[in-house]
């Protein structure tokens, strides 16, 4: 099984911190307030009428929504829509097994309620609700208050120049901390992938979080450090429960995501830049559903499930896009098994994590990086079998 990663387009989310006064940011909490309430009562309706398809709920909820909660034209569309598509982000989790099998607890539980929304989630602006003045770097809101007019925005240089140049499409407004957020989606077209002269194979894993073909290791001792020690602080400051210690936790709380963004972005960056360097594309497996065909021990479940793949897989895919760098999936069956020299498959060719070694050929090499020429190779067969045809 082979997937080509091929797109004109480049969808990215630039987001950019607001500045408004304590005014624009009590009108705007309000606003988001209010959205909510009436997203509640609207994942209510459609639980209880079993009616999740944006029109026709739109016929039991629209004159309701806009006269009890005193929200514009285009902002109750935009409630009914986000309830829509929680609906459906459900179903699909439910249709993938994501949240458990049929009658286990957890999916019991998920079947058996309506989706909610906190008081200060995120909502989407169209742009007859919010308009860009990026000269002045302001912006202008609906609220229910009335149109905030001069709401003063900023970030990085090159974030806004992308955001003026190629913004598409819908903007969500965001509270995070007491920080005030617009995430806008720009659209950039990519640049066109050459042939490439061969690829570059990546292995990715948890003690090493990626490895390339060329037998670079990117070592994940440090990251999983972090998790680690990162988890016995939660662990402690959650026993002790004290105020200052909840206090802590929240401040907390999204600094290990963080860390592992950065580093996955800076592995990201330097794979695409090689691979952009030598002409070649970038071969990858294909991860899907790992977590539900893998069988672990206990404590190693903790380290799979905090492990990035996904999320270090996208960024590879939209830095090879905009560097015209071709990316192809490629099956990740036996890669670690399969020797890369005579192509022999035998579970005893890998001893231990680190160590391959050939009870055919004799062919010895870290483990990772004979999987990682393995995913270069079938990323070869893949390209020339999808573009033969």
């Amino acid at each position: 099984m082979w997937t080509l990663i091929v797109c004109s387009i480049v969808k990215l989310v630039v987001q950019v911190k607001l500045l408004p006064t304590p005014q624009q940011a009590a009108a705007l909490e309000a606003t988001l307030d209010a959205v909510n309430r009436a997203a509640n009562l609207v994942a209510a309706l459609a639980f209880q009428r079993r009616c999740f398809r944006n029109f026709d709920l739109r016929r039991h909820a629209y004159d309701q929504v806009k006269a009890e909660f005193g929200l514009a034209a285009q902002a109750a569309q935009h409630v009914i829509k986000k309830v829509c598509d929680a609906y459906r982000t459900l179903h699909a989790n439910l249709a993938g097994g994501n949240l458990g099998r049929p009658g286990s607890p957890r999916r019991v539980k998920a079947e058996a309620k309506p989706v909610s929304f906190r008081p200060l989630a995120a909502q989407p602006y169209d742009d007859r609700c919010l308009s860009w003045q990026h000269e002045a770097r302001t912006v202008s809101i609906w609220t229910t208050g009335g149109r905030l007019k001069g709401v003063a925005f900023t970030g990085s240089e090159e974030h806004l120049a992308l955001l003026a140049a190629h913004r598409r499409g819908e903007s969500d407004l965001v509270c995070r901390d007491g920080m005030w957020f617009l995430h806008a989606t720009i659209e950039v077209p990519d640049v066109p992938a050459a042939a490439p002269e061969g690829f570059l194979g990546v292995d990715l894993g948890i003690a090493d979080i990626a490895t390339t073909s060329d037998g670079v290791r990117r070592s994940g001792k440090g990251l999983n450090a972090v998790r680690h020690r990162h988890r016995a602080l939660r662990r402690r400051l959650q026993a002790k429960a004290t105020k200052s210690a909840k206090r802590l936790l929240k401040r907390r709380r999204r600094k290990e995501a963080r860390f592992a963004a950065d580093t996955n972005h800076v592995i990201a960056k330097q794979i695409v830049t090689e691979a952009e360097r030598t002409g070649r594309g970038i071969a990858l497996e294909d991860l899907q559903g790992i977590r539900e065909r893998v069988r672990l021990r206990k404590p190693q479940r903790v380290t799979l499930h905090g492990w990035s793949f996904h999320q270090l897989g996208g960024f590879i895919d939209y830095k090879a896009a905009r560097a015209g760098v071709a990316v192809i999936y490629v099956d990740p069956s036996y890669t670690s098994q399969q020797c890369s020299q005579c192509g022999h498959v035998d579970r005893r060719n890998r001893p231990d994590q680190a160590t391959f070694s050939c009870t055919s050929c004799g062919f010895a090499e870290h483990a990772d990086v004979n999987a990682a020429r393995n995913i270069a190779s079938r990323g070869e067969t893949g390209w020339a079998v999808s573009h033969a045809a």
